[in-house]
């Protein structure tokens, strides 16, 4: 006799609020609560509070408001990038700010995500998942942006630094958040020289991290938050 198919329970998601405006806390917690995979591990109400509970509650992912005070979100988020410099917690910034100048700050600090706060709450759930799968995760009028921002540049594209066929490909690759060995995997070359190829590129644009090549890539059209990885349609960074 055979057994119905029952579905996995989606797997659980512990996630820390950082907002100054309490009612936005209250919302945020009602608003994710109600899903049963999704744990409130705590609320900040400025960014100092956010590193106590990170401390605490280990959380998968932090939704950090930028203006707070004693410690605004993009602080905080370099404070926790400067312990915890890949992983969790997965950082999203969540936002009423769609000011390309902060986009960029959270970028090369190392932020996982830059949503607005009129994000749906499927919205919401989905980027959660989201990150915790490697992808980076965008509202829809912040894509707006960065596409008009990527138009009005693309003609001068990498003007100022030439870069090898090679050293685009893994410069796209690494904004993407793919590892050293899966770079290699996808280029079908050894991961020391994805290594190689990294030292150049980071030397050549001055870059001091991973985080920075991604600030260039997604600057100089290399790579655009939203694009399609090459060869899996499925693992596409997320557009809200």
């Amino acid at each position: 006799m055979k057994r119905a198919m029952t579905s996995l329970p989606a797997e659980t998601i512990h996630v820390a609020i950082a907002d100054d405006h309490e009612l936005a806390r209250v919302g945020l917690y009602r608003m994710l609560s109600s899903d049963s995979s999704i744990v409130i591990v705590g609320e900040a109400a400025d960014g100092d509070q956010l590193l106590v509970l990170v401390d605490l509650h280990h959380p998968d992912v932090v939704l950090l408001d930028i203006f707070m005070p004693n410690r605004n979100g993009l602080e905080t988020a370099r404070e926790l990038r400067s312990r915890f410099p890949t992983g969790k917690p997965y950082i999203i910034m969540l936002t009423t700010f769609e000011d390309y100048s902060y986009l960029q700050q959270a970028l090369t600090i190392g932020a996982d995500g830059y949503l607005s706060k009129d994000v749906s709450r499927q919205e919401l759930l989905s980027s959660l998942r989201s990150v915790l799968r490697g992808e980076r995760v965008f509202s829809r009028s912040i894509l707006a942006i960065m596409q008009g921002i990527r138009s009005k540049h693309s003609a001068e594209s990498l003007a100022t630094v030439t870069l090898t066929k090679r050293e685009e490909e893994i410069l796209e690759l690494v904004a993407q958040g793919l590892t050293s060995n899966e770079i290699a995997d996808r280029l079908f070359i050894s991961p020391r020289t994805v290594e190689t190829h990294r030292a150049h590129l980071m030397e050549k644009l001055g870059a001091k991290n991973a985080a920075a090549l991604v600030r260039y890539a997604v600057l100089h059209s290399v790579y655009f938050p939203g694009d399609r990885r090459p060869s899996d349609a499925s693992s596409a960074q997320s557009a809200c």
